[in-house]
């Protein structure tokens, strides 16, 4: 695997990581910037709104620029946004900071993942986007609790200021690990890139990825008032509880990575088949600590970690080109957005086990969309075009 993978897995790892700080530190944070928990609620909100709506415009605007060069304006706008989250004053210039990091990385993911399917071989594209995408896996299992233990101990500002020497150290190693290629200039460019999304099966395939990181995202956001209230778990068992469902999601997402080439629309079928029966049998038995805790696990082996053949399958139904992936990780937080805010809803309706039977209607809706793919499957060897080239993707490296 080419080492520049690995380094722009370091660089999503950062990213992550600043998604998810401020969950960690809602009450410091409101006690620092004369807020209510509530309103840092919304700065959690914000920075998905961010994340959905603008990356691809600030996609758009650096695609002008060689893909390595356009991840080091990336990480220079994901930075000055954590260094004024660092220095916040109020409540509004903290608003500023998160919708400024969230469109930044936003669009890291798209460029970054594009990069992969260009410095790869097509048949082990998927294994290089699982990699990749540990850096999402490892920001859950490790950069939350890292920076809220940094939090906790030296203050909220201190969170962000440990999220900005990653920042860097992550920059310096793009610069030094990540290949220089060449922005692609024939083929038609923004136009070729645009033209994709006239194509059905692509809306059908971006929807997927939205019910499928819905589906897990309605029971992951109350995992801890259901393990509390439900399964009887005390509060400090929970974030060990967590810790090992983030474990689950690293191991299912390296598991995923190895099938996501060849049996792409087989694993997101067989992901969303199992993820429908551990969600409804965390709701069934919600009550009982040992099947609640097995159910909850398989949840973190089949729910986020279909990304590498969620990226895979929409990468050969468009392109593999950055603002299709930018797209793509935006349908991904609406996901996010549509499975926390409907399970919340439905918990005051029906109460905490609601949301894990409104992940599995997702899943198996998720399953409805992914049915012609498994009749109709593209060729794992074909390499997905890049955008603006009118060629398979130059592999810079091989693995």
């Amino acid at each position: 695997m080419p080492r520049a993978v690995y380094v722009l897995a370091l660089g999503i790892f950062a990213m992550v990581t600043s998604e998810f700080v401020v969950a960690g530190l809602m009450p410091q944070m409101a006690d620092g910037l004369n807020a209510t928990i509530p309103q840092i609620g919304y700065l959690i909100t914000a920075f998905a709104v961010a994340m959905a709506a603008g990356g691809p415009f600030l996609t758009v605007a650096v695609m002008k620029f060689p893909p390595r060069t356009a991840l080091m304006v990336l990480f220079a706008i994901f930075l000055a946004g954590n260094v004024l989250a660092a220095t916040a004053t109020g409540y509004a210039m903290m608003m500023a900071a998160r919708i400024i990091t969230g469109i930044a990385s936003q669009a890291f993911f798209g460029v970054g993942i594009s990069m992969c399917a260009q410095i790869t071989r097509p048949e082990v594209r998927g294994r290089a986007i699982a990699v990749a995408m540990n850096g999402l896996m490892l920001g859950t299992l490790l950069g939350l609790p890292m920076s809220t233990l940094v939090g906790e101990h030296f203050g909220w500002r201190a969170a962000f200021w440990t999220i900005t020497l990653i920042t860097v150290v992550a920059a310096l190693a793009t610069l030094v690990g990540v290949p220089r290629l060449e922005r692609a200039e024939s083929g038609g460019g923004l136009r070729q890139e645009v033209g994709v999304f006239r194509k059905p099966r692509l809306w059908l395939a971006l929807s997927t990825s939205t019910l499928i990181i819905g589906a897990t995202f309605s029971a992951f956001s109350y995992f801890n008032p259901i393990l509390t209230e439900i399964t009887g778990f005390s509060a400090g068992t929970v974030p060990a509880l967590l810790i090992a469902y983030g474990a689950a999601t690293v191991v299912g997402n390296n598991i995923v990575g190895r099938f996501a080439d060849r049996h792409t629309a087989p694993v997101l079928a067989a992901g969303l088949v199992l993820n429908t029966l551990f969600l409804a049998g965390f709701a069934l038995l919600a009550d009982l600590p040992v099947p609640a805790v097995v159910c909850m696990m398989g949840i973190g082996l089949v729910g986020v970690t279909m990304n590498p053949a969620m990226t895979t399958r929409v990468q050969r139904t468009g392109n593999a080109g950055p603002l299709v992936n930018t797209v793509h990780s935006s349908f991904i937080t609406l996901g996010i957005i549509l499975g926390s805010s409907l399970g919340a809803a439905m918990i005051d309706a029906w109460g905490l086990r609601a949301p894990l039977w409104l992940g599995a209607a997702m899943a198996v809706v998720g399953l409805l969309t992914v049915l012609p793919d498994l009749t109709h499957r593209p060729t794992p060897q074909t390499a997905p075009v890049i955008a603006g080239t009118g060629a398979p993707a130059k592999q810079a490296e091989q693995v």
